[in-house]
């Protein structure tokens, strides 16, 4: 079977990235580079001709990752082709992640637009500049959610391995993958195809585990701040703006000093 796949398999269109089968990503997410208008649009244009050309009676989704609240110019340009753009923000709280409600409608909508009876659908992953850290989250949960891969570690290490290392090290000073892999667990280990979606029931936090700690003040330690957000309910924006819980600089005025044992 596998020598049958490889007989009849054929090569993706050029400047595109192939995930899974109908899921690419445009390598523009795999460099800092910034192109411009002009740039943006002759490079868009000819992955659209190839597009067509290779799946000439295929309906095409794509989902963007963007910088604030503008229309992008990644809609300005598909929807001439009428390709369906959809588009999320790059981060929830300064953190590479969206909230699980964001996640789900991502998970839900690309399933049901690959899983159309009788279409060959098209699934197309982009991103703005700085978006490569939440793009690559999101490609994995749905590897998963999709059950084409196991195991949440090894998905997203594979996923960020498609991009060169030093890009995620250019666009966050933070390693955000302890905070992506619990994110994956919840997806994976709850039944995340039956919650519709995740609900918001109260959870209580017991305890923080930091299994690396950050070395500040000349490497002897660091002072953690704890913050605790909700989305606010009462946000009229269609993202939900969130609202601060509880935060531990309210509770003392000199925080306590951690340093790392030795042993």
């Amino acid at each position: 079977m596998a020598l049958f796949r490889r007989f009849f398999y054929r090569k993706p269109p050029d400047r595109l990235l192939e995930i899974s089968e109908r899921v690419y990503v445009f390598d523009c997410c795999f460099s800092s580079d910034v192109l411009d208008e002009d740039e943006y649009s002759t490079y868009m244009n000819g992955i659209v001709a190839q597009l067509q050309d290779h799946y000439p009676d295929a309906a095409f989704m794509v989902f963007n990752f963007k910088q604030g609240d503008r229309r992008s110019q990644l809609s300005d340009v598909l929807t001439q082709y009428d390709m369906k753009v959809m588009e999320y923000p790059q981060q929830y709280e300064g953190c590479p992640l969206l909230p699980l409600e964001m996640i789900y409608h991502f998970l839900r909508s690309s399933e049901s637009w690959l899983s159309l009876e009788g279409q060959q659908n098209v699934l197309l992953m982009h991103c703005e500049r700085g978006g490569w850290p939440v793009l690559a989250f999101m490609l994995a949960a749905l590897l998963l959610y999709r059950r084409q891969y196991t195991g949440e570690q090894k998905t997203l290490e594979m996923v960020y391995k498609q991009a060169p290392k030093e890009l995620l090290h250019l666009l966050t000073p933070l390693n955000p993958q302890p905070s992506q892999l619990r994110y994956l667990q919840y997806i994976s280990r709850r039944n995340f195809r039956l919650d519709r979606p995740p609900s918001d029931s109260p959870l209580e936090l017991d305890c923080i585990i930091l299994r690396i700690l950050p070395l500040y003040d000349g490497g002897r330690g660091c002072r953690p701040v704890v913050r605790v957000y909700s989305q606010d309910s009462h946000s009229k924006t269609s993202s939900r703006s969130s609202k601060l819980l509880f935060t531990t600089s309210n509770m003392k005025k000199h925080l306590r000093f951690y340093q790392q044992e030795r042993v």
